[in-house]
């Protein structure tokens, strides 16, 4: 019996996660199969028996990954129980699971054992293992506090302006704020944010909740020591802020003038709604998922333009999806050293690690080859068009959320494979690739060098 038992206990060790980003990976998924239990609860689901798994694990997905994709309308689909089930899916996976998981531990027992520590360095790009602690802690306080402001902002607007109850409106508060600054998207209203499109007070609150979030925890922490001094500012924080700024000016200015005069988007408006509503779904086609004006009727170079927006995303270390500025902005200087003619890759007057530059199209390649091939396999199963399905695969990777209005009506085959890539783009491809790698195995010798013919 013994010898069973041991043969048992070696079999399954070999199953056992040995790097951290396998425990990344497990606990994002352990997350999405309780969140979908959850949902398949009769108590979850609006009018009489439950949700279907496949509606139960979309949602769960998105709401974890933080995207925002829909399959069913969750304001009426969802009882306030599903509604509060979705909300802490949203906060738990914005948060990060392994950061979670080390914030129960250092509140329970006040201490990190050596695979949290590791874990939690990976997921949040900790400089070390001995500021873990620390670092989940900050990420904590920053949550809350621009949460709170957030919500206490949209509380006072909903209850004054809107005349929701005070419950209500605390509740909308809450909600909206969360799912804004975790860039999830998700909404109590079946417009998203359509009827708070010339709203200041609505728009511009979470716009800023939306920008934070996206600028990654290792930015805002850096922020807030260094805030006054920017020549100091690190390269990745200096180059998460002046990508952001370019793009929300980009995206704004694109937006606006190919909607300015379309009727069923800007063309009602007036100029000043034209302007907050240009520049609001600029912030939120980075990474969050609201939308203040109707996507369906958007001008396909609208979508195209947006598609690129969505790829890039926001900061990386934080509650945005997509490429991440960073590695946008490394390819970028990598092509202006090459077009330069320089040895050499220098950015803000630092030199730039080659591993970096491996690290960045590694990335690059492995997303736009699992875009193509999702977008191919939608194509096939599907009658639509590549410019919907296109738009539907990008936001799904890059979990921001938005749609075409093709969700729901996608087979569930088709549905599943969205849901694969809200999973992995959380995670990020090399985060994943490297999960499912179990071993390490060091090359001990080196090839003789040769260079093809490029171009």
């Amino acid at each position: 019996m013994q010898s069973v038992g041991l043969l048992l206990r070696r079999f399954f060790k070999r199953f056992e996660p040995r790097h951290p980003a396998q425990f990344i990976v497990l606990g994002f998924a352990g997350a999405i199969a309780a969140g979908t239990a959850l949902l398949l609860l009769p108590v979850s689901k609006a009018g009489n028996g439950g949700a279907t798994f496949i509606e139960a694990l979309f949602t769960a997905t998105s709401a974890v990954c933080v995207t925002g994709l829909i399959v069913v309308d969750t304001p009426v689909y969802w009882t306030p129980f599903g509604h509060g089930i979705i909300l802490i899916m949203i906060a738990v996976g914005g948060f990060g699971i392994m950061t979670f998981a080390s914030l129960l531990g250092v509140l329970l027992s006040r201490k990190l054992g050596l695979v949290s520590r590791v874990s939690t360095a990976a997921e949040t790009k900790s400089v070390g293992f001995g500021d873990v602690k620390q670092v989940v802690l900050g990420v904590l306080k920053i949550s809350l506090i621009i949460e709170a402001l957030t919500a206490a902002v949209l509380t006072a607007r909903f209850y004054i302006r809107y005349e929701e109850t005070w419950g209500d409106a605390l509740w909308l508060g809450i909600f909206h704020s969360v799912s804004a600054f975790n860039n999830a998207g998700f909404a109590l209203y079946s417009d998203s944010l359509m009827r708070f499109v010339g709203d200041p007070w609505i728009c511009l609150p979470i716009a800023a909740a939306v920008i934070l979030g996206g600028l990654g925890f290792p930015v805002l922490f850096e922020l807030r020591r260094r805030y006054r001094v920017p020549r100091h500012w690190s390269m990745n924080t200096k180059l998460v802020i002046s990508g952001t700024v370019a793009l929300l000016f980009i995206g704004t200015i694109f937006i606006s003038v190919i909607e300015w005069n379309n009727p069923a988007t800007m063309g009602r408006l007036p100029t000043q709604d034209k302007v907050l509503a240009g520049f609001l779904q600029s912030v939120l086609t980075r990474t969050a998922g609201f939308n203040s004006l109707d996507i369906t009727a958007m001008h396909p170079v609208t979508w195209l333009g947006m598609d690129i927006l969505m790829f890039i995303g926001g900061g990386p270390a934080g509650t945005a999806g997509g490429l991440k500025i960073t590695t946008f902005g490394v390819l970028f200087f990598i092509m202006y050293a090459e077009i330069r003619g320089e040895t050499a890759v220098n950015v803000f007057g630092k030199r730039l690690s080659r591993a970096v530059h491996r690290q960045a199209l590694t990335i690059v390649l492995l997303s736009v080859g699992l875009l193509a091939l999702s977008t191919m396999a939608l194509m096939l199963i599907t009658e639509l068009r590549l410019d919907r399905v296109l738009f539907e695969v990008v936001s799904a990777f890059a979990t921001v959320g938005m749609s075409t209005g093709i969700t729901a009506a996608i087979p569930s085959s088709g549905q599943l494979i969205l849901v694969m890539l809200m999973f992995v783009g959380r995670l990020g491809p090399i985060t994943f690739a490297t999960a499912l790698a179990l071993r390490h195995r060091p090359r001990l010798y080196e090839y003789p060098k040769e260079r093809p013919i490029i171009g």
